[in-house]
């Protein structure tokens, strides 16, 4: 739907916002807390939007790989606490977190992630007017708007999360991720701008949480993160947005960077456990 036709979605309230090839579309998390996955294609590049609420990691992948275009689900399963997705070609099992396989003949084989960022919906208006949002065919298939995970924030350990945690900090504090590198979330709040290493992390007031209160639209400022990469690393001139994460800092403890498929294989199933019912591939239970 055409940004301009939007009338029940709150300026403050979090989407998934991309640019690709002039297209422009935004994935609100009323609706991707849901359903969690979406398939789609933008710009003419097919993509799976993926949101875990209980990372709080919302990514963007590129869904072709070896010459397939791959359809994602939800198994239902988790894995530390991230949410474990396949793909309906060959029924792979697919760490969300990493973009990698970890069940079947594609593990260790990693989906190219897309940049975009995690903005208000008054953000992306501004930044592409002419844009569309992700609406759902059936206004009335879930309770759009409310937010299934309330409390989530406050929340002092993570759903379903067995291992070590980290020693004398939160381990649900919100943290922003670049190149396997975390960044205090609360630090880039209060300093406003920081320029590192030739990247520029901004902060801004006016997004909700989508993990706080019972509504969506209700939920505390968290605000708005933008991550750019300059040649000068001023901010200024040309510039481009960069991947980042937006996620609790335990998650970024357990996935540091890229993981060895040896290890993955070792485990078979991965420390995977049923989160809630959702649907399978054949041949696994």
């Amino acid at each position: 739907m055409p940004v301009s036709e939007v009338k029940n979605l709150a300026d403050t309230e979090p989407v998934v916002g991309r640019i690709i090839n002039g297209k422009a579309r935004a994935y609100p998390l009323r609706i991707l807390t849901w359903h969690e996955i979406v398939n789609d294609g933008l710009g003419s590049v097919p993509v799976t939007v993926t949101y875990c609420p209980l990372c709080n990691s919302a990514i963007i992948f590129d869904r072709r790989l070896d010459g397939k275009v791959l359809d994602f689900g939800t198994t239902g399963k988790l894995r530390h606490s991230d949410m474990v997705m396949y793909d309906r070609q060959t029924e792979n099992w697919w760490q969300q977190f990493l973009g990698q396989g970890i069940v079947g003949e594609m593990t260790g084989k990693r989906l190219k992630t897309i940049p975009a960022r995690l903005e208000s919906f008054a953000n992306y208006k501004k930044r592409a007017p002419g844009g569309d949002v992700l609406v759902p065919n059936d206004p009335g298939m879930r309770r759009y708007g409310a937010n299934p995970y309330a409390g989530y924030d406050t929340s002092p350990t993570p759903f379903l999360f067995q291992g070590d945690l980290p020693k004398g900090i939160n381990p649900m504090v919100r943290v922003i991720v670049v190149d396997g590198q975390a960044r205090s979330l609360p630090l880039l709040r209060e300093r406003g701008r920081v320029t590192q290493g030739g990247l520029v992390s901004t902060w801004r007031a006016g997004q909700n949480s989508a993990l706080d209160t019972r509504a969506t639209a209700q939920g505390r400022d968290v605000g708005n993160v933008v991550i750019r990469r300059t040649q000068g690393g001023q901010g200024d001139g040309k510039a481009r947005d960069v991947v980042y994460d937006d996620l609790r800092l335990r998650l970024q403890r357990l996935f540091p960077g890229p993981q060895n498929p040896r290890q993955l294989n070792a485990g078979r199933r991965h420390g995977c456990r049923p989160a809630v019912a959702g649907p399978l591939p054949r041949g696994y239970t």
